[in-house]
């Protein structure tokens, strides 16, 4: 019988090397799902401060929306479903009838369209959740709301320009954005317990 014949050993040395590039390597290239979030600027910090104490904001312009910690929804004192959200903030934002417990409407001269036009330019929907509430639903109640200015830029557009808001220039977009400027507060979140 001849010589057993050895196995070379395989060198591991730089095995640990190795994995720590291609750990790196992984964590550089993979992209994250950043996409999470809302599209929300903060309003311009006013030029004089006394300005800020001396705006008030009458209880008719203000819609209130509250989702508690069971994720039930409440606009004003009225529990409401998600279906409801869109359209109360249509009726409250246009307030086409002029009702005294939705938001002034007043004349505003939109320098896009050349005239002037009856709009609730004062109105504020205002969002406030409890600690508890479910992210999901927090975006879902913000999602109706868009959609709401949405629906009513559309509307808007085509009878003024006989197309839908996203066909239109930038200067007719920021007419119609003067009628319909999106006004949405979202309050600090609140303990409100089961019940509202």
């Amino acid at each position: 019988m001849g010589k057993k014949r050895k196995m070379p050993g395989l060198n591991t040395s730089s095995t640990a090397d190795i994995s720590f590039i291609l750990l790196i390597f992984f964590l550089v290239t993979t992209s994250m799902d950043t996409d999470q979030g809302l599209a929300r600027t903060l309003p311009k910090p006013p030029e004089d401060e006394t300005l800020t104490n001396e705006m008030k904001v009458k209880e008719r312009n203000i819609l209130n929306i509250r989702i508690n910690k069971d994720n039930e929804i409440m606009i004003g004192d009225d529990p409401a479903t998600l279906a409801d959200v869109k359209e109360r903030a249509k009726e409250f934002i246009k307030n086409p009838e002029n009702k005294p417990n939705l938001p002034e409407l007043s004349p505003k001269k939109i320098k896009g369209l050349g005239k002037t036009m009856m709009v609730t330019k004062d109105h504020v929907i205002s969002v406030q959740t409890d600690r508890g509430t479910d992210y999901g639903v927090y975006f879902e109640v913000q999602d109706e709301l868009v959609a709401a200015y949405g629906e009513l830029r559309d509307e808007v557009s085509k009878e003024e320009f006989g197309r839908r808001y996203e066909h239109l220039t930038a200067d007719q977009q920021k007419a119609i954005r003067e009628i319909y400027p999106q006004k949405i507060s979202e309050a600090e979140p609140k303990k409100y317990g089961g019940q509202q």
